[in-house]
């Protein structure tokens, strides 16, 4: 399933999903199946690929142990998959983070997260400039980069300090959005979200974080779920495991695929 629409246009579409007060949820996908199932449902709007969860599928650790070009192909088949703009996980940019985005946007992709992996902040400001100068070279100027800080990933002595001003100088380098992957409390998504501005900021769906509404009242432009969706889909495939292994079989809630 192929979409008509351009890349540029397909990454206005994607931008004006962030900016619009309704909050943009994105349940990640890791290959063609899960990208037809999750695309096929009612009130999906975009695509978001987990990095973690396609390194996983093909029989790799997290970190860039994929090779880019193993990637890049299997992003490649999440788009022909759907009609809906696609972003895509490229970790910290491979060594290359504009190349590795301007190949991104050659199989499609509108959008992506890259990390800072706590660079120096000058570096990582730069890096997300290359970024958005390579996305434009490309056609495709509102290319929705997802820039992420590993403020409180990487254990920073004052996550939230440092998450502020490195997502401040992402915007100011060009990122549309900023994301802060955390288990964050509303105290904490206000004070981000006052800094960068309504519809600035990315979260992720963890136990305990707040619930969308909320997250919708708060100003969030966009909350995705990371390889949790990969781990709920094995987890039941385990599930289905242990009650073949106890006598029992398919469970009647199971869904036709198309």
């Amino acid at each position: 399933m192929t979409s008509d629409t351009s890349a540029p246009d397909r990454a206005s579409q994607l931008l004006a999903l962030h900016r619009d007060p309704d909050l943009l949820s994105v349940v990640n996908v890791w290959d063609s199946i899960s990208a037809t199932v999750v695309s096929d449902l009612p009130g999906t709007r975009a695509l978001a690929t987990a990095s973690h969860s396609i390194a996983a599928s093909r029989g790799y650790e997290d970190g860039e142990n994929i090779p880019l070009d193993e990637m890049i192909e299997e992003v490649r088949r999440i788009v022909v998959a759907t009609s809906l703009p696609v972003t895509a996980d490229l970790e910290g940019g491979y060594g290359d983070a504009a190349e590795a985005v301007r190949r991104a946007i050659g199989v499609g992709v509108v959008g992506a997260n890259v990390e800072d992996q706590m660079k120096p902040l000058s570096e990582a400001a730069a890096q997300v400039e290359a970024i958005m100068a390579a996305a434009a070279a490309e056609g495709v100027p509102d290319f929705v980069l997802n820039a992420r800080t590993d403020a409180f990933v990487k254990g920073a002595p004052d996550p939230l300090a440092e998450a502020l001003t490195r997502g401040k100088a992402f915007l100011d380098a060009g990122a549309p959005v900023v994301f802060v992957p955390a288990k964050l409390d509303e105290e904490q998504i206000s004070t981000l979200v006052e800094a960068f501005g309504p519809q600035r900021l990315t979260t992720i769906g963890l136990p305990g974080t707040p619930s969308l509404a909320r997250l919708e009242e708060l100003g969030v432009a966009r909350v995705s779920y990371g390889p949790m969706s990969q781990r709920v889909a094995l987890t039941a495939l385990a599930e289905l495991v242990e009650a073949v292994h106890a006598g029992g079989g398919v469970p009647a809630s199971m869904r036709p695929l198309n």
